[in-house]
């Protein structure tokens, strides 16, 4: 007999996913240049040319049974030092390579973190509007998700709600910083006030508490904003890492976890991400792509497009009337709705205005919508005449 759960998940397909294909459509009709698709958070700019060219060399001088083998199950020994040795130069940091596991991207790392910290009936925390994949990725480890409401003014933690949520079967709060679908990154303030309580609560419980932190966007930051390296602050965590966004390789699957030095059984938990490998069907990103981040662990693609993307719309639709709170970083944008129905909302925009944008239920937070504006900035200053038109349809 087929397994139930997954079988009622295939009614329940992705939002993000479901106005995607939507824009495809439309695009396939009238042309992809009159639709303007805010959809999917697909990086719009190119991998820096130090990694194709390194790519190129590695392909050309090195063993192809190396490059195209099976790697360890914790990932390259130099790949591992090389991350390793990139954060302790950048966060002033102490990892090594045994605290490092590489992994298929940062759902890869968030997955097999989970299961190093929480079993069957433990309880996970994270914080709305939060990534809809979230939700799979602790229940389908038996954990139950426990989401606390966003605070809309500021996208910053809602801390009175996060105090009255704890209780002694909470393992873990997963954090996303700089946020998707907000935009918005975690103070400075934020997250010591974040981790004042995570220690008292650890000395109360009597047992640990671990921070799980999921940064694809890490390197995604505005200027002027205050955007501190979240693991420093707290021994028990653990670092989620993505290279997707930042130099921009989504189709590579490549991420890692990195475990703090600090927390209890740092070592132990990266041998056990290699063991989950067996139960999920990890078992490692490519060895090529292994080493070929190795050459850019300090760069990032040009992101400025980004920030450019980012001023453009944020001026323009406050100017408009929307309410924004302002990203600090992300290529995304989490305006309210002008109706308390954002799905009626961007259909509306989609099918009246060829503007293609993602309501805000499917991040627990009703009533936004979202903007990926990884986009050309030509398309973000040709669409501010359809958000007039679709603000005057309301107003």
């Amino acid at each position: 007999m087929i397994n139930e759960m997954y079988k009622d998940m295939t009614g329940k397909g992705s939002v993000i996913r479901e106005f995607f294909t939507y824009a495809n459509k439309v695009a396939a009709e009238i042309g992809p240049e009159n639709v303007f698709n805010y959809t999917i958070g697909n990086p719009s700019v190119p991998v820096p040319q130090e990694f194709t060219d390194y790519m190129i060399e590695l392909l050309q001088t090195k063993n192809p049974v190396t490059l195209h083998g099976y790697s360890p199950s914790l990932g390259i020994d130099s790949t591992r030092q090389a991350v390793a040795d990139s954060l302790n130069r950048r966060f002033g940091m102490n990892y090594t390579a045994d605290h490092i596991f590489m992994t298929s991207g940062a759902a890869g790392a968030i997955a097999h973190a989970v299961r190093c910290v929480v079993k069957d009936g433990d309880e996970v925390i994270t914080f709305a509007p939060y990534f809809p994949e979230y939700v799979p990725y602790i229940t389908g480890t038996g954990a139950k998700l426990t989401i606390i409401p966003a605070d809309i003014d500021t996208f910053q933690i809602n801390f009175d709600e996060f105090e009255k949520a704890l209780n002694k079967n909470v393992q873990a709060v997963l954090i996303n910083s700089p946020n998707n679908p907000s935009g918005i990154v975690y103070s400075t303030a934020t997250i010591k006030k974040l981790t004042e309580i995570l220690y008292k609560k650890q000395e109360e419980y009597g047992h640990d508490i671990y921070l799980i932190s999921d940064e694809p966007y890490r390197e995604i930051v505005f200027k002027g904003t205050d955007s501190p390296f979240i693991c420093s602050f707290y021994d028990n965590s653990i670092c989620c890492y993505s290279f997707s966004k930042s130099v921009s390789l989504p189709g590579e699957r490549i991420g890692y976890v990195a475990v703090n030095p600090a927390c209890k059984d740092a070592k132990l938990i990266v041998l056990m991400c290699g063991q989950i490998s067996r139960f999920t069907g990890h078992n490692c990103p490519p060895s090529i792509i292994q080493l070929g981040v190795e050459k850019i662990l300090d760069m990032t693609s040009d992101l400025s497009i980004y920030e450019k993307n980012k001023e453009i719309l944020y001026k323009e639709l406050t100017r408009i009337g929307y309410h924004v709170v302002e990203p600090g970083g992300t290529f995304y944008m989490f305006p309210r709705s002008l109706c308390p129905d954002a799905n009626e909302f961007c259909w509306k925009a989609a099918k009246e205005l060829n503007l293609i944008l993602v309501p805000g239920d499917s991040f627990n937070c009703p009533g936004h919508f979202r903007i990926s504006y990884c986009v050309t900035t030509d398309m973000v200053e040709r669409s501010i005449p359809l958000f007039e038109k679709l603000y005057e349809m309301y107003n």
